[in-house]
């Protein structure tokens, strides 16, 4: 008898904004949490046209990696991992619950640019983008009659995005505030490392960080390499320490909505690090074996093409 166990994009792809928003609707109502259903849609449509290019004044998104499918694939982290958590408490509350999901959404949006920013891509502000993220948050939803309070938590939940800082050094005004900021933080790194393109998806990160002329990785082929270290040496204990230790409620999220006692983030981002370690122990240092084992998604034939020409 085969027992086929799911994986996590059989029940919700990203790539899909409307089944995002719903599946996020049905959690805040499963969470009894009815005026969040009131106000997330118009947050959710804003930020669709903002990276479609359908937002005045903005010209769109153009980084390939942390594009709308990564936002939206935050969003839906954000309210699995939530739902998950009020799981332990018997019951959600909707302001962290509406903030949190308000900063998923936001999170990423530093890296778009003006109209009239014709340079390059948004990748050249990926080295402090969350604060640009933050001031277009605090414009846009202050006209939305978002009070000061309620932006000042979404900064912070925002800050808890920051790699090279610590939730544990944010003043944050409420025990549920940092929590719920801890959550979308976790949220963040979850939905990237478990995403099923995500090693392929690396080639197109190496093209931001090549833009926003980060050090320490020289080619994508070095950056693949270092990714297994990148995951136990800083995004692991990130999410252990600083980040609360929350990852381990997704059990209770899929548990409830899906009838499925699986961790499914976690498993997928196991199958990664080990489908990584194998095919660079398969290719040592050819690249181009690499992309040809990794062509899933088609980003690696795209490079394999640029590499003929």
């Amino acid at each position: 008898m085969n027992i086929t166990i799911p994986q996590l994009y059989d029940f919700v792809n990203p790539a899909f904004p409307d089944a995002v928003l719903t599946e996020v609707l049905l959690i805040a109502s499963d969470l009894k949490l009815n005026e969040a259903t009131r106000i997330i849609p118009a947050i959710h449509h804003d930020i669709v046209s903002l990276f479609d290019g359908r937002f005045d004044g903005y010209r769109g998104s153009n980084t390939k990696y942390h594009d709308l499918e990564h936002t939206l694939s935050v969003v839906l982290c954000t309210a699995r991992l939530m739902h998950g958590c009020a799981m332990d408490n018997g019951q959600g509350e909707l302001r962290p619950f509406l903030l949190g999901i308000i900063s998923a959404y936001y999170h990423d949006v530093g890296l778009i640019q003006t109209k009239d920013d014709n340079e390059g891509t948004g990748a050249k502000y990926t080295v402090g983008h969350e604060g640009r993220s933050i001031a277009f948050m605090r414009e846009h939803l202050s006209k939305a009659g978002l009070d000061e309070q309620d932006q000042s938590d979404i900064a912070d939940m925002i800050r808890c995005t920051i790699l090279a800082a610590s939730p544990d050094e944010i003043d944050f005004s409420s025990k549920q505030v940092g929590h719920a900021g801890r959550i979308m933080g976790t949220a963040d790194l979850l939905a990237q490392l478990a995403d099923r393109n995500y090693l392929e998806k690396l080639l197109l990160l190496f093209k931001e960080f090549e833009e926003a002329r980060l050090p320490g990785y020289g080619s994508e082929l070095e950056l693949l390499r270092k990714t297994e270290a990148f995951y136990t040496h800083v995004a692991k204990p990130r999410l252990e320490g600083p980040l609360g230790n929350l990852q381990g409620c997704m059990t209770k999220h899929f548990t409830r909505r899906w009838n499925t006692k699986h961790d499914l983030y976690a498993e997928s981002i196991e199958r990664n690090m080990t489908h990584l370690a194998i095919l660079l122990e398969e290719c040592g240092e050819s690249y181009e074996c690499l992309l040809n084992k990794l062509n899933r998604a088609g980003i690696a034939e795209l490079e394999l093409l640029r590499l003929d020409q």
